[in-house]
């Protein structure tokens, strides 16, 4: 059945309307994020094994009927690797959609694979190729062809297909608990708000810097965040990360000293040195503590490595990926905080799953 396609809010309210009864739809969407900090939303598919629509919310103002619809805490929404699409609703909205089944979650839950890909998922369960040739589409362009509609509006067709035997399966193996519970904690807002405090994290190899360095680093990636949101464009256009580094390490304290560094472009350095320079000396004014920890080195590496191997075999005999158990992040804190590390490892059911393995290496 050719895709229904919405650009009124008649449309909308009745579609929603439908939706309404239903105990679970699936839910995708299309957005770009070339040019900008935010993602602009560009279109919503909506499908419930019946009706396949995409909602053009280029064309409605007022989308509350689909917003409700996604609160609606009656209605299951089937979605795949739903990160991005929630961190547009969180944006949008305020709250996430839930509750929420995730398709990538449930594959790898029966063995399919950590990170399965929408694509991959299609091909292995629906023995259907997913033609990737309209996968970079832009999507605020108007209008869209049939075929980009059609592709647009198979990924909640093939969604519906997929959620009910994904849900069997994951039930027969006694594990639907275990993915409500992720699914649970994936509709938590906090999680897709971004901090200015916490944009260090974003930093890859923090953890070369001596500790004085990292906090000049931090101070910068918190100021490169705020800027980069007042202006909606993208973080590396407001700052480089090998320009923010470099910054870090040297730590310039006068304006001829940051030119020297030669890392800014003449009109980032004159449109925002000062503001560099003052980051930089109040970070400086700041107590030294470590950010990053360094790489693990003797009796921690080889604490680290026991915890590592220990993940290893009850993945192994649960038929899951390592890394879904215990990503290496909670491993490194585990290794530094013992049972007092704030991780999922040792919590709901993975804490249950790997407390046997786990407590003799955390006394």
């Amino acid at each position: 059945m050719k895709p229904l396609w919405i650009d009124t809010p008649t449309q909308l309210a009745e579609a929603c309307a439908q939706w309404q009864t239903r105990d679970w739809i699936s839910v995708d969407t299309e957005f770009v994020r070339i040019n900008t900090y935010r993602a602009q939303l560009c279109l919503v598919q909506i499908g419930d094994g019946s009706l396949n629509a995409c909602i053009d919310p280029l064309a409605i103002d007022d989308l509350t009927p689909m917003w409700a619809l996604m609160a609606n805490a009656g209605i299951l929404k089937v979605l795949h690797a739903s990160g991005q699409d929630f961190e547009l609703v969180v944006e949008h909205t305020g709250r996430t959609p839930a509750p929420v089944f995730d398709t990538q979650i449930a594959a790898t839950l029966i063995g399919l694979g950590d990170q399965l890909g929408y694509a991959g998922l299609v091909e292995k369960r629906l023995g259907l190729p997913v033609d990737k040739s309209l996968s970079r589409t832009d999507w605020a362009r108007r209008p869209l062809t049939q075929p980009e509609i059609d592709y647009a509006a198979d990924d909640v067709r093939h969604l519906s297909a997929l959620y009910p035997a994904l849900r069997d399966e994951v039930a027969a193996r006694g594990r639907l608990p275990w993915l409500l519970e992720d699914c649970e904690r994936l509709t938590e807002p906090t999680r897709y708000q971004v901090l200015p405090e916490n944009a260090w994290t974003r930093l890859k190899g923090l953890n070369r810097l001596p500790a004085d360095a990292q906090g000049r680093a931090a101070a910068l990636a918190a100021w490169r965040e705020t800027e980069a949101a007042q202006r909606n464009r993208p973080r590396k256009w407001i700052l480089e990360d090998a320009a923010l580094y470099r910054m870090a390490e040297r730590n310039p304290q006068t304006p001829d000293a940051l030119a020297t560094l030669a890392v800014l472009p003449d009109k980032t350095l004159s449109r925002h040195g000062k503001a560099l320079l003052e980051v930089l000396e109040q970070a400086n004014g700041l107590p030294v503590h470590v950010w990053a920890e360094p790489e693990f080195a003797g009796e921690t590496k080889a604490r680290f490595k026991a915890l590592q191997a220990a993940v290893r075999e009850v993945a192994e005999s649960l038929d899951l990926p390592p890394g879904f158990l215990a990503p290496r992040a909670d491993l490194e804190r585990l290794t530094l905080h013992g049972r007092d590390a704030k991780v999922q490892a040792l919590k709901g059911w993975r804490g249950e799953q790997l407390a046997p393995a786990l407590n003799p290496l955390l006394d």
